[in-house]
């Protein structure tokens, strides 16, 4: 029998969220229904809930027992393998795609597809790792705990919104995952934004940063919108990862100089 999105229950929702974006064994314990996965988006700051606590209590604890650049290093490593490098392809495949793939739209989504790793996404991930490192690195333990805890809920809320402003740029069929993310209510927005901006706000309690933390990684949020819609007239799973870990590190490059 056909389930409808909205016949399904909220904590079946927040399953598939985490079954989805994580590589823990979530399955095991329960198999919400197929339409689930159309809204994971939805849910995905909870996952950075889980993702962002795991890294801070690495980062915050570990100082005890390890040299600070060693548990950093744990700590990154960490995250990707509870989510499988997951984003870290997508980041890869988008710097491939549009790097290699001029203004080719056909050609672009050929490249992002392609499992083989190219030029373009090596350099990004080294980048992209050297400069994560560096940022947290810079900061003391209890702030780059706060930071990442932050970051990784308010970031992948960012991210989500991309599902409102830009089409799929690829029939269900042809995507990678064969889902097709569906735009959100209002109700759903709203249950979005608390799930990404709860966690700033020990971040801002404690520190006192000022608001250009929000701000700036929206700007890099708008810039890549435009970049997708100019380059391939919508997104793709990988425009997601990409999205997010971009803004993430704008948001930890702005608390690391702020």
């Amino acid at each position: 029998m056909e389930i409808n999105i909205d016949q399904t229950r909220w904590w079946q929702r927040v399953c598939a969220a985490f079954i989805f974006f994580t590589r823990l064994p979530f399955w095991r314990l329960y198999k919400p229904p197929r339409q689930c996965y159309d809204s994971v988006v939805e849910h995905w700051p909870l996952v950075g809930w889980l993702t962002g606590g795991m890294m801070a209590a690495i980062l915050y604890f570990g100082g005890n027992v390890a040299p600070w650049p060693i548990v950093v290093i744990v700590a990154i490593i960490s995250r990707v393998l509870l989510t499988g490098a997951l984003h870290e392809d997508g980041l890869a495949d988008f710097m491939d795609g549009f790097g290699g793939g001029g203004n080719d739209r056909k050609r672009i989504l050929e490249i992002m597809k392609d499992s083989h790793i190219g030029t373009y996404g090596v350099l990004a991930l080294i980048l992209y790792f050297a400069t994560f490192y560096l940022c947290i690195e810079s900061l003391t333990p209890t702030a780059a705990a706060l930071t990442v805890m932050a970051g990784d809920a308010y970031c992948k809320m960012l991210a989500a919104q991309i599902v409102m402003f830009l089409p799929y740029a690829r029939t269900e069929e042809t995507a990678k995952n064969k889902t097709i993310y569906r735009k959100m209510s209002i109700k759903a927005g709203i249950i979005l934004f608390f799930e990404g901006v709860l966690p700033m706000i020990p971040l801002f309690w404690i520190t006192g940063i000022e608001t250009a933390l929000i701000f700036v990684p929206c700007i890099v949020m708008y810039f890549l919108f435009y970049l997708m819609n100019r380059k391939i007239q919508g997104y793709t799973g990988d425009c997601c990862g990409a999205l997010f870990l971009l803004t993430e590190l704008s948001f930890y490059l702005t608390m690391t100089i702020l």
